[in-house]
């Protein structure tokens, strides 16, 4: 068997999948590869997968799946998965870094100081306490946030299509109602064809006057052009975003637009989370052997 690595994963990668064969990270030898993985940089296109005339199985490193042609993969009987539960701690952290980032000018203090400014008056802070989270999409880093939002002493709601019921956030299922009420709006939605820019310059409108929103899902959820809109207009105070249209983003309105914070794709990258998706990996390559015997 041969494993193609064909992004970046941890460095003990290689010897702990050794047992089941060969490992290279060549990307020439995608043809003789029986599983490849990727993370978001290698885009799992038909034209790469055709190429791939051996490939059994195809892992994503991380949550979403909108970078491999699944429909390629179906009719070729590709196996498709991702190690969604690695990283749920490491992108609900980050969200919530964002989160206390954002309404406290870290980084607006940071780049002021180094340029021999005091902003000491400027630069008034809010806090979390007491205020109201609104998660857009309750899966297992919605959950994890919500948890954290609640030692914070803050409100949590929650909108997801298909959850009835949270321990840690009261469920809404009237989406304009959760965004008119909360002064936090944190996205983890999927990229999907019905979910394609839903956070649009209509829906914008039913957004609390001065709410902040965190966006560590997928950039393709919301229109970008709309959000420099409604950061110009007070709508929203603020915009912090981890995920873009490409890694890494070309000519992005949102670089032109005030009370912004922006992350390199950093959500999954925790030292700790790479470790813990080597594991899952691990785990779907021997269930896969085992199967096959």
């Amino acid at each position: 068997m041969l494993i193609l690595i064909s992004d970046k994963f941890d460095s003990t990668l290689p010897g702990l999948l050794g047992k089941y064969g060969q490992v290279t990270d060549d990307p020439n030898r995608a043809p003789e590869a029986d599983i490849i993985l990727v993370r978001s940089k290698t885009k799992a296109t038909a034209e790469y997968l055709a190429k791939a005339k051996n490939l059994k199985m195809i892992i994503r490193g991380g949550v979403g799946l909108d970078n491999i042609d699944q429909n390629f993969c179906r009719e070729k009987g590709i196996i498709v998965k991702n190690t969604a539960e690695a990283s749920t701690t490491a992108v609900a952290e980050l969200a919530f870094a964002l989160m206390i980032a954002l309404p406290n000018h870290v980084t607006l203090a940071d780049s002021s100081m180094r340029e021999g400014k005091w902003l000491k008056k400027e630069l008034e802070r809010t806090e979390l306490f007491g205020k109201v989270l609104g998660i857009l999409g309750m899966g297992r880093i919605g959950t994890a946030l919500a948890i954290r939002a609640k030692a914070f002493g803050m409100c949590v709601l929650a909108w997801h299509p298909d959850v009835y019921f949270s321990d840690f956030a009261e469920i809404h299922h009237n989406l304009d109602e959760v965004l008119g009420m909360s002064d936090y709006l944190s996205v983890h939605i999927p990229k999907l064809p019905d979910t394609k820019g839903m956070i649009n310059k209509e829906r914008l409108a039913h957004v609390k006057q001065g709410a902040y929103m965190i966006n560590t899902g997928r950039a393709e959820v919301v229109v970008e052009e709309d959000i420099v809109e409604a950061l110009k207009s007070g709508r929203l105070a603020g915009y912090a975003t981890d995920v873009w249209y490409s890694d890494p983003p070309v000519n992005s309105p949102l670089f032109n637009a005030p009370n912004t914070i922006f992350a390199p794709h950093l959500g999954a990258s925790s030292k700790e989370n790479m470790i813990r998706i080597g594991q899952v990996i691990d785990i779907l390559i021997s269930d896969y052997v085992k199967m096959k015997k």
